[in-house]
């Protein structure tokens, strides 16, 4: 059985700047939190993921297939970190307008607003939502057709507490049911939430396991000072030589 998600030795270019220094990663099964500060190369990973990120070298297979292949179309989710649905739009009509796009009946529209929680709210107005239902709807969009990997970019940012702890929730309840769950997050605080943690910095993965293996390897009390004692231990990373600037 192939794993969701395969790459070997990824290279991205951006600009001046490589992005992305000779990636390795397999991603199968669970909720996989992918955490780093800001313009650590997480949302460049996530394209590349989705098919809209251009190469230098290496490969990237999902689901056994090249990213990007027309075939995963149906089989990835994306939600990207501004909103993907229309303000003047309806929640209902946002659903059945993406809904067609992907060549889908009325029925999938009704069963990922059961999964986001916003039954009851299907007619009312996106601009007039809050910021966590908005969220909801752009989530409820990604889930359209029930797909096998689901791609999500910093989707709790600028969430209250609460609205962050039923993300999550739904989140688990996806991966329980079989989709392979890929969360990015620039707060460290989101880790111990992830099945499994891929710590990046500067284009480079510099661990990888359960929150509990990473801080038990740092001796550490949380994830934050976990990464800071392996950015520490690590000295200059391969970002570092590759020159700075903006990574995302």
């Amino acid at each position: 059985m192939n794993n969701s998600v395969e790459l070997r030795d990824l290279v991205v270019v951006r600009g001046p700047r490589e992005v992305l220094h000779g990636l390795d990663l397999d991603i199968d099964g669970g909720v996989t939190g992918l955490l780093g500060p800001s313009g650590c190369g997480k949302t460049t990973l996530m394209r590349c993921l989705v098919g809209v990120q251009r190469i230098r070298s290496g490969t990237v297979r999902v689901f056994g297939q090249p990213g990007g292949a027309p075939s995963l179309r149906s089989r990835i989710g994306y939600h990207t970190q501004a909103a993907s649905v229309y303000d003047d739009l309806s929640v209902a009509e946002n659903l059945r307008f993406f809904a067609r796009v992907r060549g889908l009946d009325k029925r999938a529209v009704g069963r990922v607003v059961e999964a986001v929680g916003l039954g009851g709210h299907e007619s009312q107005v996106v601009d007039r939502l809050s910021g966590g239902e908005r969220s909801r709807v752009s989530l409820a969009v990604a889930l359209l057709g029930e797909p096998g990997l689901l791609v999500l970019d910093e989707p709790t940012v600028g969430l209250d507490p609460v609205l962050r702890q039923e993300l999550w929730t739904i989140f688990h309840q996806l991966a329980d049911a079989g989709t392979a769950v890929l969360v990015s997050s620039h707060v460290m605080d989101e880790a111990d939430r992830c099945d499994r943690l891929l710590l990046m910095r500067d284009g480079v993965i510099i661990a990888d396991g359960t929150p509990a293996e990473i801080r038990e390897r740092t001796g550490s009390g949380d994830i934050e000072s976990a990464f800071l004692a392996l950015v520490s231990s690590a000295g200059d990373s391969p970002g570092d030589a590759a020159g700075k600037g903006d990574a995302r």
